[in-house]
């Protein structure tokens, strides 16, 4: 019997444990487990090879983005990290341009140290992808939408260009969670999260996961996993479990907010532009003057100033001192990242409260002479 991905994520650690039959999964700290004897294992032999809270998550995982496989990892990056591994010096990838600033700072460590080159192009664009392979290239990554200026790819569309040359498909779903999208059913061959943001959506664990479309490139990716050893605890394990059982009902209300949101920054004086794609919790925009950004994010009441995205609070960040300001300020404003941009995580407050907050904070504004220093 299928199940749909709101009974998939609920009953996620239902009935993994037949002797007590406790509801909620076991939090197993043990890193050692015995033998019975030679050749006799449980299955599980060291907690960084694999432990039974985490084996759990990494099966719930699989199901979600209906991959083969599926690893969890102490944060985010690191689970980037672990798919680079997969790459040797020589090797090129084409990569969204205008992507989150820590995986723009991993990509040129890794082109500096390991000789791996990144071509930033504009994914949504074909034309721009294709002209860019060559006889090095080995795989496209994408993120769709962008952060922060939320750029759509069409996955299917690029995973064709991929099959056609040979290339390893990566895709970054944070922003939208297999709710929203499932790159591996349009073609995708791995994707990736940052699990701190709406998979886990309390801003309270730190971690990072993998899906690998197909045994093979799931062995792999588990190789570089116990090698490594950048692995999720089991007690973070647990509590990203138990964050993901409401994730459905979060992004439902996530969206909700956005699109009233979006549409009240739209018609904004204040605001020349309005970043939203039409789905999800996330949106960018451009506040109409750049000295009235530190007031802005200064004066918020129910909004917070944080560098991060994705739980059930309204966050707003800034990129250019924040999440992007690794990336050279040329290379900023010539995506787009400008110093008015501002990034909004919409969260599932009432959302006349996030509104009201906006509203008392562009009147001010508007009707004082402000000075920042």
């Amino acid at each position: 019997m299928s199940k749909h991905i709101d009974t998939i994520l609920v009953q996620s650690g239902n009935r993994t444990d037949s002797r007590t039959g406790a509801v909620s999964p076991a939090i197993y700290l043990s890193t050692a487990y015995e033998h019975q004897g030679i050749g006799k294992s449980t299955g599980f032999d060291y907690s960084r090879t694999g432990n039974p809270t985490r084996f759990i998550l990494e099966d719930t995982l699989a199901q979600l983005e209906e991959g083969r496989r599926a690893f969890a990892f102490s944060s985010g990056m690191a689970a980037i990290q672990a798919i680079l591994n997969l790459f040797s010096s020589g090797d090129e990838l084409i990569v969204s341009e205008d992507l989150y600033g820590g995986s723009y700072r991993l990509f040129l460590q890794y082109e500096n140290q390991y000789n791996i080159r990144f071509h930033f192009v504009d994914t949504a664009d074909e034309s721009r992808i294709i002209e860019k392979i060559n006889g090095s290239t080995k795989g496209i990554f994408l993120e769709t939408p962008t952060n922060p200026l939320m750029n759509e790819t069409s996955i299917s569309t690029v995973s064709s260009v991929a099959k056609d040359n040979g290339l390893l498909l990566i895709v970054d779903n944070t922003f939208y969670t297999p709710i929203l999208q499932k790159p591996i059913t349009e073609g995708a061959d791995i994707v990736v999260h940052s699990a701190t943001k709406y998979l886990g959506g309390h801003n309270d664990v730190l971690a990072g996961a993998v899906i690998a479309r197909d045994e093979d490139l799931g062995e792999k990716i588990y190789t570089v996993q116990n090698s490594i050893g950048a692995v999720l605890s089991p007690f973070d394990s647990w509590l990203l479990l138990r964050g993901m059982k409401t994730l459905s009902l979060r992004i439902a209300q996530h969206e909700k907010n956005a699109r009233v949101i979006a549409e009240y920054l739209t018609n904004n004086e204040c605001v020349t532009d309005v970043l939203y794609p039409g789905r999800g919790g996330m949106l960018s925009f451009r506040i109409s003057r750049e000295e009235w950004v530190g007031p802005f994010l200064e004066k918020l009441k129910v909004i917070t100033f944080a560098e991060s995205l994705g739980g059930v609070e309204s966050f707003i960040t800034y990129p250019a001192t924040q999440t992007h300001a690794d990336i050279p300020v040329k290379e900023r404003n010539k995506i787009g990242i400008c110093n008015r941009l501002l990034r909004f995580s919409v969260g599932i407050e009432n959302v006349g409260d996030i509104i009201a907050d906006l509203d008392n904070v562009f009147n001010q504004l508007k009707g004082e002479v402000l000075t920042y220093e």
